[in-house]
Formats: C-alpha cells, sequence, structure tokens
C-alpha cells in the first residue's frame, strides 16, 4: 500500500468530490446573488428615474416656502405699523377726549356763573352804600364778609 500513484489517485478522487460538493453547495449561494443583483439594478434603474423629478419638486418646494416665508415677514411687519398707527391714534383721541372734558368743564362752570349772575337779585348799590355809611364802623371781618357777600 505504498504505492504512490494509489494515493495520488485518492487524493485526487477527494479533491474532486470535495470540488463538486463545493460546487453543488455554492450553485444556490450565486443563484441568490444573481437574484439579488437583479434585484438591485431594477433598484438603481427606478431610482434614476423617480429621483430626479422628485429631488426637483424637493426643491421647488423648499423655495415657495421661502417665498412664503418672507411673505409672512412682509405681513407681519405691515401689522406691526398698522398696529402703531392705531395706537397713535388712540393717544391722539385720549387727548383730544381730555381736551374737550376740560373744555366742556369749563363751559359748565361759565354757564352756571352766568346763570347765578343772572338769576340773582341785582341790589341797588346806592342803597348800600349809603346804608353802609350811615351804620356804625364795622369790624375787618365784617367787611369782609360784604366783600365776598358782592
Amino acid at each position: 500500500m505504498i504505492d504512490p500513484l494509489f494515493w495520488l489517485g485518492l487524493s485526487l478522487l477527494l479533491v474532486a468530490t470535495s470540488l463538486t460538493a463545493v460546487l453543488v453547495a455554492a450553485i444556490p449561494a450565486l443563484q441568490e446573488l444573481a437574484r439579488a443583483a437583479r434585484s438591485a439594478e431594477k433598484l438603481f434603474d427606478t431610482l434614476s428615474r423617480e429621483l430626479p423629478p422628485t429631488l426637483i419638486a424637493i426643491r421647488k418646494t423648499g423655495m415657495e416656502l421661502t417665498d412664503l416665508t418672507g411673505d409672512i415677514g412682509e405681513g407681519v411687519q405691515s401689522a406691526g405699523k398698522v398696529v402703531k398707527q392705531v395706537d397713535q391714534s388712540l393717544d391722539i383721541a385720549r387727548k383730544q377726549v381730555k381736551n374737550m372734558q376740560i373744555g366742556t368743564r369749563s363751559l359748565v362752570v361759565g354757564v352756571k356763573t352766568a346763570w347765578k349772575s343772572f338769576t340773582r337779585p341785582k341790589p341797588t348799590r346806592r342803597v348800600e352804600r349809603l346804608a353802609i355809611t350811615e351804620q356804625a364802623p364795622q369790624t375787618l371781618r365784617q367787611r369782609e364778609a360784604l366783600k365776598h357777600r358782592d
């Protein structure tokens, strides 16, 4: 059994059997790999067709959002200006109302004074003077009371 040809033949047989077993086991794996490659190719084709329009739509949406943001900013500024104008108008209206109240109070006081002055009986000055000169000298309090009465 020391024959080298026998061992060479046996080892070649074992190598051939091993290679056959590896090939038999590798065939399904290679078929799955081929299927995965075809699926990847289909995916890449779909992406190459669908991705550019999607990217364009996303870019347009971004630009529209930028425009809308600018419009909203302008609207907010306009609203701020309107609020300031309304506030100024309210301040002016308050001042006018205050001035009107002062004017109305002055008018009411003037009308009351005029009414009192028209409805008060008018004493004759001569008679009062005569009465004052004929009376005995008065105290300072009495004279001031007469002045305030007039």
